[in-house]
């Protein structure tokens, strides 16, 4: 087995005390550099900033707030310790959410990503992703360098041309969305073009159902997942197929309960919280808005970083019921209020054609007063009437949902 460094192979324990050093020393940074953060964590001493709980106290920053916050604070919401002169690029995701591209080749770590998929130097990429607006192919193509390896900045569409390029050129892999790529090999094979020299992939930007896998992989290209965001850069990837996702060597990787930045056990489903290290763009408590959870024991691979079981769905639950917005912290505020409820969910239904909400409680036993107490502070912080039922611990799904819309249209 070929690691991109040591760092994939030292033990737990040495990880947790390097990243946990490196993490005072980045909110000192942040704290310093960033006016969004000099803010933020005001009331922090960074110093202190040395354990999991002393990070599990630090606020979150939510993904879906950077539109406001880079309104409010043009171009970065003053998240960035790095001015937007000196960037190398900038960048604009739906939202529009922008992005920086910092002076490091590999801005975005993607290069662990790539070896691990079995890229090399001297290797030729085939890169469709997005090289318009998006950093999607940018992200990729910074890893390559890194590594050594050519890029063909293929981009998206033209897929005929696409195909000849690689008649031609013979490139040993391809980086992409999944769905891409098969839409590439089923126009070869309608052609007859040769483009055997593709042997292996890295795909993200959406799920790689396993139908498609499997159908890549009967013409000989071994696909690998990896997942990651423009903010972030590579959060973790795919190093044997169906053993979950190696968590990156440069984050702390938290899984919070949804409306919370609460830490759930391993195993339990909920948001993804990154924290990271760059020095040009410092996230720290970066909630993504992905659902997921850590798997137990290590990777098969060797590799002994937690690993993540992928893309489970979105975080941000928020729904409208009767006109009124519900948001998940809202549940969140309403389980801190009451300790001897397990988890927590809201149910939204809509019989006959009227919104109707159901909150669903695990408890061992229902005290006195607690049915009455639960519907006065459901009322109380969503403004809104609801029902009530109870469930033993354990039965409520494990799949990181604090509010389910069941409505039928």
């Amino acid at each position: 087995m070929s690691y991109y460094d040591p760092l994939e192979t030292r033990s737990p324990a040495e990880r947790e005390a390097d990243l946990l050093d490196r993490l005072a020393r980045q909110v000192a940074h942040a704290r310093e550099h960033s006016p969004y953060y000099a803010r933020h964590l005001a009331d922090f001493d960074p110093a202190s900033c040395s354990t999991r709980a002393a990070l599990a106290k630090l606020p979150l920053t939510r993904k879906r707030e950077l539109i406001d916050l880079q309104k409010q604070t043009p171009p970065f919401g003053g998240l960035n310790a790095l001015a937007g002169g000196h960037a190398r690029r900038v960048f604009a995701s739906p939202g529009p959410i922008y992005e920086l591209q910092g002076n490091d080749t590999d801005h975005w770590r993607m290069a662990r990503v790539l070896h691990a998929a079995g890229f090399r130097r001297g290797h030729l990429i085939h890169n469709c992703f997005s090289y318009h607006f998006t950093p999607g192919a940018f992200i990729f193509e910074g890893g390559a360098r890194k590594l050594g390896c050519a890029i063909f900045p293929g981009g998206v569409g033209q897929t005929e041309q696409q195909v000849q390029a690689m008649v031609d050129l013979r490139p040993d892999g391809y980086v992409g969305t999944p769905s891409f790529l098969r839409i590439i090999v089923e126009k070869a094979e309608e052609s007859g073009a040769d483009i055997s020299s593709l042997k292996k992939a890295v795909v993200s930007g959406e799920a790689l159902p396993g139908i498609t896998r499997h159908w890549l992989a009967e013409r000989g290209i071994a696909v690998r997942q990896c997942y990651a965001t423009a903010e972030i850069g590579a959060i973790a990837y795919e190093t044997e197929m169906g053993s979950g996702l190696v968590v990156e060597e440069e984050l702390l990787v938290e899984i919070v309960r949804p409306g919370s930045g609460d830490p759930v056990p391993d195993g339990e489903v909920g948001e993804v919280v990154v924290t990271g290290f760059n020095a040009d763009y410092p996230l720290i408590r970066f909630a993504t808005g992905d659902l997921s959870a850590i798997l137990p024991g290590p990777s098969p691979c060797g590799r002994s970083n937690i690993r993540l079981k992928g893309w489970l769905g979105r975080a941000d639950q928020t729904t409208k019921v009767k006109g009124m917005f519900v948001h998940p912290e809202q549940i969140t505020e309403i389980a801190r209020r009451f300790p001897e409820i397990g988890r927590m969910r809201l149910v939204v239904e809509n019989p006959g054609g009227q919104d109707r909400m159901t909150l669903h409680c695990e408890t061992g036993s229902i005290g006195d007063g607690l049915e009455s107490r639960l519907l006065s502070s459901l009322r109380e912080v969503t403004k809104l009437r609801g029902e009530l039922r109870f469930s033993a611990p354990g039965d409520l799904p494990n799949d990181g949902k604090v509010i389910e819309d069941c409505r039928v249209y």
